[in-house]
C-alpha cells in the first residue's frame, strides 16, 4: 500500500499536523494518492479484500499540543458507514489511520461501532508511548482488533500481514533486522477472533505455513518488496518438542505436514527458527490453540489506553475539579465560622484558613474570577495554525471561520487548575494563616521552622517556574500576540506576584477578626 522513504528530511516533519503542507508530501510514498477517508479494494482470485482509510485529522489543523486528538463530524462518520457497507462484500476488511479510537472524537454510535465489521484497524500516533508500552494492542467489545505500531521515523518500526485461508496474521518489525518470519498458520490465539475469521479451517489444515523473508542486502524501497538471500533452515517446535524441518514451496512460504488434531486439548505453543545463507537467525513463537471456546486476555493496560474515550474522561474530570473548588469556595465564603474544639489540627486549620480566603473580598474574587475564567475566558489569540490567526477556550479553538470542539484544551485546563490554580488558592490561604498568627513575611521565616515553612515557599516557586516556562512555551508555538494576548498565562503569571505581596502586606486590621478567632480557638 505504500512505498516507504528512507531516512529522508520529510519524515522529521511527522507529529506537526499541519494538513496541508505534509500531507501532499506523503502522496509521494502512496500507492493510492488520495487524501481523506477512502476504500481501496485488492482483487484476488480467492476474493476481495478491503482496505478503508481512516482521516480524522483536525480541518485546519491546530498547532501542538492541540492536534493531540482526531475528530470526525456527523458527515465523516455517514461517509465512513457507507464505506464500511462498501467492504461488506468482501472477504475482510481492513481499516487503517493515524489516530488511536480513543483519542478520537466522534459522534454516536461512535468510530468503534461503525468499524465493527472490520477484522482490524491498524493505527500509530501513541505508538509505544515513548517505550513504555512496547505492545498497544487489544480488541474492540465488537471484536474488531486496534493494533498500534511503532513509529517509523525514529525507531523505523513497520509492520507485515497476511492473510492464510482467510485467516489474519501480522508481525511487527524494526526496519534492517533479518530474517523477518510470520507463521499464519496455526494462527496466534491471542489474535484470533471467530465473529471475523473461520476458525475451524485450523482443524483441516493440513500443514504448518508460514512467511520466511531474509535480505542480504539494505535495499529496502518498500517494506514489503525487498531481494531475497536464501532460506538454509525452517525449524519448527511445538510445546518443545522438533516437528521438523518446512520444506519450500514457492516465494516466501515454507510449510511442513502436521496433525492439528493432535492438539486440539488445551494451548500450545509454536516455535519458528529461522536460519539464512548469510549466517543470521531468528526465532519467533506464539500461543496457539484449535479450539474456538479458548481465549486468551490483552494487556490490561494496553486495554485501557486503546478503549477509553480519554476526551470524555478530560471533560469530565476537568468539570469535577472546577466544580470541586467553586463549591468550596462559596460554601466557606456563605458559612459562619464554625465553633472547633479540641486541638488545632490539620483539618480545623485547613478550614480555618479556607474561612479566611473566602471571607476577604479581595482574594475571593481573585479565585473565583480565576476559576471562571479558566472555563469560560479565552485563554490566548495567537497563530493557531500557519498564517491563520484564532482564539482558544476550554471548550474549544475558533480558528479561520472553524469551531474545533474541545478536547487536549480539556487536559491542558486540568493541568492548569492541578498545577498552578488550585495550588495558588491553597499557598494563598497558607500565607494568610500566617498572618493570623501574626506574622509578616519575615518573622514568619524567622520562626525556627524551616523544615515546613521553605518547602512551601520551593514548591510555589517551582509551580511559578513552571508557569513561566509556558509563557514560554506559548511564545514559541503561536507568536508573540499569543504572548501578548494570554489571560491565562502571561497577565496571570505578571499578577500572581502582586496577590501574593497583597497577602504579606494586607493591613492587620483588616485579620483583626480572624486573628481572635484564632487566638480563641488555639487557647481553648
Amino acid at each position: 500500500m505504500a512505498n516507504l522513504p528512507g531516512y529522508s528530511e520529510e519524515d522529521k516533519g511527522h507529529g506537526k499536523n499541519e494538513v496541508a503542507r505534509y500531507q501532499r508530501k506523503s502522496w509521494k510514498y502512496s500507492a493510492v494518492r488520495r487524501d481523506g477517508s477512502f476504500h481501496y479494494v485488492h482483487s484476488t482470485p480467492f476474493g476481495n479484500y478491503s482496505f478503508i482509510s481512516l482521516d480524522a485529522t483536525l480541518n485546519p489543523g491546530p498547532k501542538r499540543p492541540f492536534n493531540f486528538f482526531g475528530i470526525l463530524d456527523q458527515k465523516q462518520m455517514e461517509d465512513l458507514l457507507l464505506l464500511a457497507k462498501e467492504s461488506s462484500r468482501s472477504n475482510h476488511s481492513i481499516w487503517f489511520g493515524h489516530f488511536t479510537t480513543s483519542t478520537i472524537l466522534s459522534p454516536s454510535p461512535g468510530i468503534r461501532s461503525i468499524m465493527s465489521s472490520a477484522t482490524a484497524y491498524l493505527c500509530g500516533h501513541l505508538h509505544t508511548l515513548g517505550g513504555l508500552m512496547p505492545v498497544l494492542h487489544t480488541r474492540h467489545f465488537q471484536g474488531t482488533l486496534e493494533l498500534e505500531v511503532g513509529d517509523w521515523k525514529d525507531n523505523r518500526r513497520y509492520r507485515i500481514f497476511a492473510f492464510d485461508h482467510d485467516l489474519f496474521s501480522f508481525a511487527d518489525l524494526i526496519f534492517g533486522e533479518w530474517p523477518v518470519v510470520l507463521i499464519t498458520n496455526p494462527k496466534s490465539l491471542l489474535y484470533s477472533s471467530a465473529k471475523h475469521e473461520p476458525l475451524e479451517r485450523l482443524l483441516h489444515s493440513t500443514h504448518i505455513s508460514g512467511c520466511a523473508i531474509s535480505h542480504s542486502h539494505q535495499q529496502c524501497t518498500r517494506v514489503l518488496v525487498f531481494s531475497l538471500s536464501s532460506i538454509t533452515s525452517v525449524a519448527v517446535k511445538i510445546d518443545g518438542v522438533h516437528l521438523g524441518q518446512a520444506s519450500h514451496l514457492s516465494g516466501p512460504i515454507f510449510i511442513l505436514k502436521w496433525n492439528p488434531r493432535n492438539y486440539n486439548n488445551r494451548t500450545h505453543n509454536i516455535e519458528v527458527i529461522v536460519q539464512d545463507s548469510a549466517g543470521r537467525s531468528k526465532s519467533v513463537h506464539h500461543i496457539f490453540s484449535a479450539r474456538e471456546d479458548i481465549h486468551l486476555r490483552f494487556d490490561p493496560l494496553a486495554s485501557f489506553i486503546l478503549l477509553t474515550d480519554h476526551c470524555i474522561v478530560a471533560r469530565v474530570l476537568f468539570v469535577m475539579i472546577v466544580l470541586i473548588q467553586l463549591i468550596i469556595l462559596i460554601t466557606f465564603r456563605y458559612r459562619a465560622y464554625p465553633e472547633h474544639k479540641g486541638p488545632p489540627g490539620f483539618v480545623n486549620l485547613t478550614s480555618f484558613s479556607l474561612h479566611v480566603l473566602s471571607k476577604i473580598n479581595i482574594f475571593y474574587y481573585s479565585v473565583l474570577l480565576l476559576t471562571l475564567y479558566t472555563v469560560l475566558g479565552p485563554w490566548f489569540v495567537g497563530e493557531i495554525t500557519k498564517g491563520k490567526l484564532g482564539c482558544c477556550f476550554s471548550f474549544g479553538i475558533f480558528v479561520d471561520g472553524h469551531f474545533l470542539q474541545g478536547s487536549v484544551t480539556f487536559i491542558v485546563g486540568i493541568l492548569q487548575l492541578v498545577f498552578f490554580n488550585i495550588p495558588l488558592m491553597v499557598y494563598l490561604c497558607w500565607s494568610l494563616l500566617q498572618r493570623c498568627f501574626g506574622h509578616s513575611f519575615r518573622s514568619h521565616l524567622h520562626q525556627g521552622k524551616y523544615l515546613k515553612i521553605v518547602p512551601v515557599h520551593l514548591l510555589m516557586l517551582l509551580l511559578y517556574s513552571w508557569q513561566i516556562y509556558s509563557c514560554y512555551f506559548l511564545h514559541m508555538t503561536y507568536g508573540t500576540l499569543a504572548l501578548l494576548f494570554s489571560p491565562l498565562r502571561t497577565w496571570l503569571t505578571l499578577v500572581t506576584p502582586v496577590l501574593i505581596r497583597c497577602v504579606w502586606t494586607l493591613n492587620s486590621a483588616e485579620l483583626g477578626t480572624f486573628i481572635v478567632q484564632l487566638k480563641s480557638h488555639l487557647s481553648s
